[in-house]
């Protein structure tokens, strides 16, 4: 017998479905991603924490879940929101359903519901906060659950998924050596880098630039991560201390909004973020398109470079023109604001990877 779940929007609006995953309550910022594929890796990457993830492809678990398919320990997002919930699968490598994936890692969700019509909604109405219950049907008791949920607009979040203590993944025959900040990095990010011949260093993101030099890397990679850069000033810093030293750098996501930061830029609040893996890209300098992987609620101002002398737009998102890229002028720094590993997505943009590499090899 199904159990019926509910889904309350911070704004009141109710949808009634059923519940998969765990039988509980979860919080966080609602926000919808239109991927066809993927899912496993979009549950377990670390920049969805904190956020109830709406899936508008209809079928979701028909594949089960593969275990090398994360990019994480375990699944990251606060809850999820499916139209039509596989709890068997078909496919012939899968280790387990999603609902046992879901159930181990204590996640709750709800199915059965018009997710187009919420899309829709949210679309219209911006991004706002939401919870699941599949414990809890009393609306007025679960808004007095929501009234305390904080905005993502001020959170810092990467303090609860980035690594605590160093580790390091190399390859054999290692050329390279990077020094990368977790702040809430992805597994298929280490491996772009590990794959080009790099030896990498993975420092937890309260680490020094005392710390991060110990290495004698040759580059620095800001990694992606979930939150508000602007409440992150120690990292900030951090990044600001890294650029001063003239060596390789490349952000990405949040790696690229805090590297911004760090040169005088500010960072806005997404009406609604990029979500999926067909977002399309120009690159400026080339002229060439890219269909990119997304994951992001919050953008650098596209003011803020205009009014930098020492800061260029390289890349734009062609739906909404917002900054999908940046280089610092006469260093070897930049970043991109999505997902160059795409994992799952299409691999136009992995070229960013080796630029890197060129630009260790020449520094």
């Amino acid at each position: 017998m199904q159990h019926p779940a509910v889904l309350l929007l911070e704004d009141g609006t109710v949808f009634n479905g059923v519940a998969i995953g765990k039988i509980g309550t979860t919080t966080g910022e609602i926000a919808f991603n239109t991927g066809m594929t993927g899912y496993q890796e979009v549950f377990t990457d670390p920049s969805y924490f904190g956020q109830i993830l709406i899936m508008t492809t209809a079928h979701i678990g028909n594949y089960g879940v593969h275990d090398e398919e994360v990019e994480s320990e375990g699944m990251k997002v606060a809850g999820m929101v499916i139209k039509k919930f596989s709890d068997g699968y078909s496919r012939p490598s899968g280790s387990k359903s999603l609902q046992q994936y879901m159930e181990e890692d204590n996640k709750v969700g709800i199915a059965d519901i018009d997710t187009r019509a919420l899309v829709r909604h949210i679309r219209s109405k911006g991004a706002m906060n939401a919870i699941i219950s599949s414990e809890e049907t009393d609306i007025d008791a679960l808004k007095n659950i929501l009234k305390d949920v904080p905005s993502m607009d001020g959170l810092e979040l990467s303090s609860k998924v980035a690594t605590e203590d160093a580790y390091e993944v190399e390859p054999e025959n290692a050329t390279h050596r990077v020094s990368l900040i977790d702040f809430g990095v992805k597994k298929n990010i280490v491996r772009c880098l590990a794959d080009r011949g790099c030896h990498v260093k993975v420092f937890p993101l309260n680490s020094t630039i005392e710390d991060l030099n110990s290495f004698s890397p040759d580059g620095y990679m800001l990694s992606n991560g979930p939150g508000d850069p602007s409440s992150m000033p120690k990292s900030i810093a951090l990044v600001k201390d890294i650029v001063a030293q003239n060596k390789p750098v490349f952000g990405i996501c949040l790696g690229h909004q805090i590297l911004g930061l760090s040169q005088g830029l500010t960072t806005e609040k997404m009406f609604n973020g990029h979500r999926g893996i067909n977002h399309p890209i120009k690159n400026l300098k080339t002229g060439k398109g890219e269909i990119t992987s997304q994951n992001h609620g919050f953008v650098i101002s596209k003011d803020s470079v205009a009014e930098s002398a020492n800061v260029e737009i390289t890349h734009m998102h062609l739906n909404d023109d917002t900054v999908a890229g940046i280089e610092l002028k006469g260093k070897p720094v930049f970043s991109v604001q999505y997902h160059p590993e795409a994992s799952a997505g299409p691999h136009d943009s992995r070229y960013l990877f080796d630029q890197f590499i060129d630009n260790m090899k020449n520094n």
